[in-house]
């Protein structure tokens, strides 16, 4: 009897094991059904979609607690945790719409405001974005921002700036927490090292800022965001290497010091060591680097919740291009052409809120940076220090939000060349001032000014004002206008004064540059019934400069000649974004600018050089979620622009073709806190060199021992140069680096 009731049991509780239940449910958002939802268990192969009328089942699930989650694009995903024992289930979801198109952004006026609400366009890219295509630092990952180019300087040492809307590196100004950390001198090197994975967002406003940033705000700024410490993962870790043996690695942790002190730290290293010569000119490729940057955040909580943070950032860098059989030994000297850079710098930011009634805040920074490098056999060593301090006034009176600022910014430099006998030291006070208007619900003002004092020119006045206008909730259309300046130094920013075999000739006293600008930009959201959201975003600008200081490279190919321009010059263009958000797990964006920048002088239009008429931008991601996958597809293409050859006998083309840079990566997210990904780089295996002869001018004699000179100075065509070239490696547009495969890893732990 007994081993027939132990028997029964045990047939039982198999039967019990066997079972299998099924879900059953509705997908809805506000009382509407949402077709096409994905709904899928965790850590399981079961999932499936919502029908056309928001209803779902999953079938054939054994018994056991389970974590159901649902997402659907253009709304925020949900989860719930279920237990599955003796019956069915029936689970429907409610679920609300996403506000990434109502992010708070800061960078447009200076205080936390809704990106819908600002009276200034502000474009936001998130993490999320620099995931799409992993990049070793914040400079090559701004490649697939529309309207924006990482541009390549030089093809030894590979320096490079940030073009926006066509307009040079020196008119964008970049801000690290809304601080100028990097400008000047930096701007060369000081974009990369920035841990990847501390940054919670990138802002980007195109178009002059001068009116609350002073100086090199002129064609635009981007504001790299770190993340709060109290808001961060414990633990963070991304690491991923590439075909070439590259290797990237950032490391986050986030710790909680007794009750009132949050703290992050990031490290990021990177070092490439593998030199690559495929277009076989004996030199290499692609600089080699190796690179540790350090930064570390702390947050304090204080009475009535004032704010208080203070950040800091070391950063070391040793890269060096060149021959390929260039080792430090023959650093400096006349034997082996190459280009070392020794980089140093720390950076310390902070902001603070006074104890007053009123919200007074003191925001601070101050960087130091140290370069040590060499150009073949030419020193350049250079050191650069920022001090800036600013007291803002954050005051509200009925409709007028009103913001009062006093700055004071220390600029020192000094370097070894003769343009620099003595240190360029320099204290610029300003004041400055800003009242935006509510007229009502649909009519936003903005109106603001800044006064600046520097010995070497005197006052600068900087106004603006800019224009809301919110026809409906779906619907905005903003009207900008503005003054900008810009103090120049040019070893600071033209490298090619220290590369190849070229002078730089300054014809006369430089006057600081001004601008006048103007742009218009149009946002429009359309949401549909089965849950896709369209965004569209519209804009176009006009730029007029005066006393614009262009380098000339073609009077003499042996010269770069700087002047004030005799005349003016313009940038206008039109840029336009789209982003859709599919019901089917896809979202996607594309994008396209058309630009004209152009200078007039003696009655003749110039294009500038190294200046792209048309660019455009895209990027699809799908994700799979019952196999925990996503695809994403990111490309970037860009049109003709002029090259600096040298003279009429240069076999190389004075016009690039359009070239197109795009890449593919898939992640696995099916095990918990851990990533993989892995993917293509340059599927398209682009490089500048594909169609010319060569890339760097006279690459088998760097110092220009065989070239013979006339007695004006030109160079004389030789059988052994029969091009009439001197050594030059300007002539460059495009990364030169090949199609390659990268593989990484992410893991955090909350």
């Amino acid at each position: 009897m007994k081993l027939l009731v132990s028997a029964f049991i045990l047939c039982f509780n198999t039967i019990i094991a066997q079972q299998t239940f099924h879900i059953t449910g509705n997908i809805s958002s506000n009382g509407e059904a949402l077709p096409f939802a994905s709904i899928y268990l965790k850590n399981t192969s079961k999932g499936t979609t919502s029908d056309a009328n928001g209803v779902y089942q999953l079938n054939n699930i054994p018994s056991g607690t389970y974590t159901v989650i649902v997402s659907f694009t253009g709304y925020k995903s949900q989860q719930k945790t279920i237990q599955l024992k003796d019956d069915n289930l029936h689970l429907s979801f409610d679920l609300q719409e996403s506000e990434s198109l109502d992010e708070i952004v800061i960078t447009g006026t200076l205080k936390p405001v809704s990106r819908l609400e600002s009276p200034v366009p502000v474009e936001i890219y998130s993490s999320t974005f620099l995931k799409q295509n992993p990049t070793p630092n914040v400079f090559e990952a701004l490649q697939n921002v529309n309207g924006i180019r990482p541009q390549i300087n030089c093809s030894v040492c590979n320096t490079g700036d940030i073009h926006i809307n066509g307009l040079e590196g020196p008119y964008t100004l970049v801000l690290i927490d809304g601080m100028p950390i990097v400008s000047g001198l930096s701007t060369v090197y000081g974009l990369s090292g920035i841990p990847n994975s501390l940054i919670e967002q990138i802002e980007i406003v195109k178009g002059p800022a001068s009116s609350l940033y002073g100086s090199e705000a002129v064609g635009g700024l981007i504001n790299i965001i770190t993340k709060l410490p109290e808001n961060s993962s414990k633990f963070t870790a991304d690491g991923f290497m590439t075909s070439w043996q590259e290797a990237n690695l950032d490391l986050g942790y986030s710790a909680t010091l007794g009750k009132k002190t949050h703290v992050l730290t990031g490290v990021n290293y990177y070092n490439y060591s593998n030199p690559i010569d495929n277009n076989n000119d004996n030199f290499t490729d692609v600089t080699l680097q190796d690179r540790i940057s350090i930064f570390q955040k702390w947050a304090f909580k204080r009475p009535e919740n004032r704010q208080f943070s203070i950040a800091g950032r070391y950063f070391y860098e040793d890269r060096w291009g060149g021959e390929m059989q260039w080792t430090p030994e023959y650093r400096g000297g006349t034997e082996i052409y190459g280009e070392s850079i020794y980089t140093a710098r720390f950076e310390f930011i902070g902001n603070y809120q006074l104890p007053l009634k009123e919200k007074v805040n003191f925001q601070f920074s101050y960087s130091d940076h140290d370069q040590n490098s060499v150009y073949g056999d030419m020193p350049y060593l250079a050191k650069q220090r920022i001090g800036f301090g600013q007291f803002i006034w954050d005051k509200s009176i009925n409709n007028h939000d009103l913001l009062f600022g006093a700055a004071g910014r220390y600029n020192y430099y000094n370097d070894n060349t003769t343009a620099t006998a003595t240190a360029d030291e320099v204290v610029i006070p300003s004041l400055f001032v800003q009242d935006e208007i509510s007229i009502n619900k649909k009519h936003h003002v903005l109106l603001g000014a800044r006064y600046d004092y520097d010995e070497r020119h005197g006052s600068i006045f900087t106004p603006r004002i800019a224009y809301r206008f919110k026809p409906t909730e779906d619907d905005i259309i903003r009207l900008n206008a503005g003054t900008g300046f810009r103090v120049v130094n040019l070893f600071t920013e033209e490298h090619a004064a220290l590369t190849g075999s070229r002078d730089v000739i300054i014809e006369e006293t430089l006057n600081p540059e001004e601008s006048y600008n103007i742009n218009i930009n149009y946002l429009k959201k359309i949401y549909t019934k089965n849950g896709m959201m369209f965004t569209l975003d519209a804009s176009a600008w006009y730029t007029y400069f005066t006393n614009q200081i262009v380098p000339d490279y073609d009077t003499n190919p042996n010269h770069i000649i700087y002047d004030n321009l005799d005349g003016h010059a313009i940038s206008q263009g039109f840029s336009l974004n789209f982003d859709a958000v599919f019901a089917n797990s896809i979202k996607a964006n594309i994008g396209a600018t058309l630009q004209d920048v152009s200078q007039y002088e003696n009655g003749e239009k110039n294009r500038q050089m190294l200046t792209e008429r048309f660019s455009g931008n895209w990027g699809a991601s799908y994700k799979h979620f019952p196999t925990h996958l996503t695809l994403d597809y990111t490309g970037s293409i860009y049109g003709p622009m002029l090259l600096p050859t040298l003279g009429e006998l240069d076999p190389r083309s004075d016009t690039s073709p359009i070239w197109s840079i795009q890449n593919i990566q898939i992640t696995y997210d099916g095990i918990q806190n851990l990533e993989l990904y892995g993917g293509i780089k340059n599927i398209l295996n682009w490089t500048p060199g594909k169609n010319e002869p060569f890339l760097i001018a006279r690459a088998e004699d760097p110092f220009d021992e065989n070239v013979e000179f006339d007695t004006n100075g030109d160079v004389i065509p030789t059988p052994d140069n029969p091009y009439a070239l001197t050594f030059d490696p300007a002539y460059v547009y495009a990364p030169n680096q090949g199609r390659r495969l990268f593989f990484g890893v992410r893991f955090h732990m909350k």
